[in-house]
């Protein structure tokens, strides 16, 4: 079992602590008001603990951001303590919202988040994958009719090996699992977000990812 902490208590965030949980391992979700998290998530696992960010990323040992892209640089950022010597799994996208609500932009272009937050988080290892999908596939990839692919990029090796391990808990068999290399093919992942917009503006919200065919 594993102490893991979720930052963000959204759609994202509090799927992974469901089936992260009924995976056995002991979950601590954390949000800016923690009390009000709990009183909303009544259908979640009793094993999930509730707490603020901080105490969220000082007390767990693998710190997943499911915090919104466009202000996760700054939140998690004042938490280099907490997360010094860890591994932060970085699932969110920094964009700009069209119109409509939808994803229009990236906050960060010739770069990503997970390259940011990298640099502002050296003592920290940092994983990105999951960003490619809806939020429903990432706890549930077998339910889509073609096998569906979750990416890997970061620095460490040892790193992405555990998170691999994260991944087969979530339900990805290791022939769905892309290790694209360092850090920086995470630019590459991140941009595909610019993609979904289009698709769900002609679909509606039904669960897809992008993949890789072979």
């Amino acid at each position: 079992m594993t102490n893991i902490g979720i930052l963000g208590a959204g759609r994202v965030g509090t799927n992974l602590a469901g089936k992260l949980s009924a995976a056995g391992h002991h979950v601590t979700l954390g949000s800016r008001n923690p009390e009000d998290t709990a009183a909303r998530a009544t259908g979640l696992a009793p094993r999930i603990a509730f707490a603020d960010e901080r105490t969220t990323a000082r007390t767990t040992d693998i710190v997943i951001n499911a915090t919104p892209g466009d202000s996760s640089l700054d939140r998690l950022t004042a938490l280099r303590a907490e997360l010094a010597g860890k591994i932060l799994v970085d699932v969110s996208n920094a964009t700009r919202d069209s119109a409509d609500g939808l994803p229009g932009d990236l906050c960060h272009p010739g770069s990503s988040l997970a390259e940011k937050l990298q640099a502002r988080l050296p003592d920290t290892h940092v994983v990105k994958t999951l960003n490619t999908m809806l939020f429903m596939v990432m706890t549930a990839p077998e339910t889509l009719a073609t096998p569906p692919t979750a990416y890997l990029s970061g620095d460490g090796e040892d790193a992405k090996k555990t998170v691999t391990g994260l991944l087969g808990d979530l339900g990805w068999q290791p022939e769905w699992i892309e290790d694209l290399g360092d850090i920086t093919t995470a630019r590459a992942t991140e941009a595909m977000i610019l993609i979904v917009p289009h698709i769900l503006r002609r679909h509606g919200f039904t669960p897809f990812a992008v993949s890789l065919a072979r």
